[in-house]
């Protein structure tokens, strides 16, 4: 989690902002919290009092999937993000000694995530921003 929050702030440009173990506000009965999110900067309030935020500041979602998680952030959270509107969900996951991310866009003709790619030593997309990731190099953020 800290691995990707470091790299991803290093990729943000001005008007995002990257934070982690906060809140999505779905409905009065859902809040889930995503491991890491990529935030639009004006839904954070200058004093950091924010307890949550709404799916349109949301540009990007990041479930770290553990074998306990798998369940829950596959079929219970995923399917959630799709119908709140967040427009790109990442799993992230280990594959034996590395990573593996799923990598999925929303498809505003179903309302569901379309896989996009799988990644293992590097993730490289351009949405919602170019973003290279060298997952080879997630021992050096122990």
């Amino acid at each position: 989690m800290f691995f990707l929050r470091t790299v991803l702030r290093s990729s943000a440009p001005e008007g995002w902002r990257v934070t982690h173990e906060m809140t999505v506000w779905l409905d009065d009965r859902n809040r889930p919290e995503p491991d890491v999110l990529v935030v639009a900067a004006s839904a954070m309030r200058p004093d950091m009092s924010e307890t949550f935020y709404r799916p349109e500041d949301i540009a990007l979602a990041i479930e770290i999937v553990s074998p306990e998680s798998v369940e829950r952030d596959h079929e219970v959270k995923s399917p959630k993000y799709a119908r709140a509107g967040i427009k790109n969900l990442w799993l992230v996951e280990r594959d034996g000694e590395g990573m593996i991310a799923y990598v999925y866009v929303l498809d505003p003709l179903t309302g569901d995530y379309s896989l996009v790619g799988t990644f293992g030593e590097r993730l490289k997309v351009s949405v919602p921003f170019d973003i290279d990731i060298d997952f080879t190099r997630l021992d050096e953020y122990d």
